[in-house]
């Protein structure tokens, strides 16, 4: 089975991508849904709002694949122009230095994406404090994540990146309800 999995993500990177997050990545928001609401919850009746979020977050995958080939050719270049540290490719530091810019470049943009088009399949409005509130969690979360991430051949990223997603479920669905008792 794992041999399957291994033949999958090599041959397939955009593929695979879009499969592991758009399953991964709803299943973390549905157990931080879950958490909060101490209840089972699915977007609403009907199998639409849910079959909407694997779309987007498949969608979100395919992007995740592009811009991590992207950062990686980014940090060799401005290493190479003299504008970054010179770190060593497959150590910590040019882990953390492709985490660093891609979440600080393209991570608020997938945030304020993924936030819009959430609030679009649930028929909410945007919330702009709960969205800085997100772009935080690039900073303490997914930075480290990431660099964790960065240390690993590329294509086992997309997976440990989807397994992380399940983590921050877990994590913002307990924050929610930490939040909703401080304020009771």
């Amino acid at each position: 089975m794992i041999e399957s999995y291994l033949n999958f993500v090599k041959e397939y990177p955009l593929l695979s991508s879009a499969v592991q997050i758009g399953i991964l990545g709803t299943i973390g928001e549905l157990i931080a849904v879950r958490i909060r609401l101490k209840r089972w919850y699915f977007f609403g009746p009907g199998p639409v709002k849910l079959f909407s979020k694997i779309l987007v977050w498949a969608f979100l995958g395919i992007t995740f694949k592009y811009a991590f080939t992207g950062f990686f050719a980014y940090i060799d270049a401005i290493i190479a122009k003299g504008w970054w540290f010179n770190v060593a490719k497959g150590s910590f530091f040019y882990a953390l230095s492709v985490s660093f810019f891609a979440n600080i470049i393209y991570g608020p943009v997938f945030v304020t994406f993924h936030r819009f088009t959430d609030n679009k399949i649930e028929g909410k409005e945007m919330d702009w404090n709960s969205l800085t509130k997100a772009w935080w969690s690039l900073v303490w979360f997914w930075i480290p994540a990431m660099t964790t991430v960065f240390i690993l051949p590329k294509h086992l990223q997309i997976g440990l990146l989807s397994l992380w997603n399940i983590a921050l479920g877990i994590m913002l669905g307990y924050f929610a309800v930490q939040s909703q008792k401080n304020k009771e």
